[in-house]
């Protein structure tokens, strides 16, 4: 015989009972189960959501690359700066190393005084007398002919003093010239003023011309009070003259006019 049996349907275990299972706790081993005491499972870790969103990346920002002509005109007003500040620091450097040269006497460079403080001077008591010896030079493109008119002088430290060059042209144009200067030993540079000097501007003389050039200055007293220059007794100042112009077109129209001047003044 044939017997009939209804299958009954099995219902789908809960995350909690499969959580149980994998413990291996029954309902009558877990605590509190006996005696008819409800029982107190151990907590059940928390289930990773099955509804998370997939990752997706965040946009990337896409910018224009410049074009070839707008990288040249970069790179150009970048040279173009450089060669500006190049520039402008070699302008600069002049003033401020000439600036630094007479703050410290660097390479023997004297000092700039006026007028003013020479009338205030008073030699110093029981100073020792210096001997300022005089050297004159040119360049090999200067045919000028320089030399000092005296060899050396004598003074005592705040006492002025007056020396002169003389300078001749001996060429057939007008020639123009700048003198460079400097002392030794260079530390005496810090402590040679001078208030009137030739080398303070160009000089131009025309030709066959000569003169005769002025130097007017002073030791500062405070060279006695430096332990460096106590057994400095000789000073040399030396000058070297260099041609910076040659005017001769210059010259023959001063001649021309001169001698336009002498027609009118003779009509």
């Amino acid at each position: 015989r044939l017997r009939c049996v209804t299958a009954t349907p099995t219902a789908t275990p809960t995350p909690t009972a499969v959580y149980r299972r994998a413990i291996g706790q029954s309902p009558t081993s877990a605590p509190g189960c006996l005696r008819g005491r409800a029982c107190r499972w151990p907590p059940m870790p928390a289930q990773p959501s099955t509804h998370t969103l997939p990752h997706v990346a965040a946009p990337r920002r896409r910018f224009a690359s410049p074009s070839l002509a707008e990288r040249n005109q970069q790179m150009a007003m970048y040279m173009l700066a450089v060669a500006l500040g190049t520039l402008g620091a070699a302008y600069a450097s002049v003033p401020l190393y000439k600036v630094f040269c007479q703050a410290t006497g660097f390479g023997g460079t004297t000092q700039r005084v006026d007028g003013e403080r020479a009338r205030d001077l008073t030699p110093a008591e029981d100073g020792r007398v210096l001997k300022i010896t005089f050297s004159a030079d040119t360049s090999d493109e200067m045919p000028w002919k320089f030399r000092p008119q005296q060899r050396d002088v004598k003074v005592v430290p705040g006492e002025t003093a007056l020396a002169f060059f003389r300078a001749e042209n001996p060429t057939d144009k007008a020639i123009t010239g700048v003198a460079t200067y400097n002392v030794f030993p260079p530390k005496a540079g810090l402590y040679f003023n001078k208030i009137q000097c030739f080398c303070f501007e160009e000089q131009r003389l025309r030709a066959g011309d000569e003169i005769d050039m002025p130097v007017f200055f002073f030791i500062d007293k405070e060279i006695l009070n430096d332990p460096a220059m106590e057994h400095v007794n000789n000073v040399t100042l030396s000058y070297t003259f260099f041609k910076t112009g040659d005017d001769s077109e210059e010259d023959e129209d001063e001649e021309e006019g001169e001698a336009a001047g002498a027609t009118a003044l003779a009509r």
